[in-house]
């Protein structure tokens, strides 16, 4: 059965390495340009992101300080992922969210098909790897 495929952004932000990492691996980091969470950066840590359509159960599955985090959101299968490269005092910053499912798929939550959900989520993430961008560019 075909999955859909995952969603990936790459931008380079113009702020040293430790500097994103700690704005995307800390619950206050997260929070400034994300959802209010709880997050803390230990593998099997379970927390909640603040979704507009209440919390979402999430838990740590990789932690690579500086270079990658990633934890599984909600209940759908989804996998975020953050990775981190040293560009100099550059950091290439990449967001990967996996684990879509086949493209009519009905999420229950939104009740649309996974198609619909990722492409939303596609631009949606847009939006959010900017409010990223001028947090750590500050």
């Amino acid at each position: 059965m075909e999955t859909l495929q995952d969603i990936k952004q790459t931008i380079i932000f113009e702020a040293p390495i430790q500097k994103v990492w700690n704005t995307v691996s800390t619950s206050e980091g997260i929070a400034s340009w994300f959802m209010p969470n709880d997050f803390e950066p230990r593998v099997g840590h379970e927390f909640h992101i603040q979704s507009p359509f209440g919390p979402s159960p999430c838990k740590v599955l990789e932690v690579d300080e500086p270079y990658k985090v990633s934890f599984s959101w909600d209940t759908e299968g989804w996998v975020v992922s953050f990775l981190l490269k040293e560009m100099g005092d550059k950091t290439e910053f990449t967001l990967i969210h996996g684990g879509w499912k086949s493209p009519d798929t009905i999420l229950p939550k939104a009740n649309e098909k996974s198609a619909v959900i990722r492409e939303r989520m596609d631009f949606g993430w847009g939006g959010i790897v900017q409010e990223l961008q001028k947090v750590v560019e500050k």
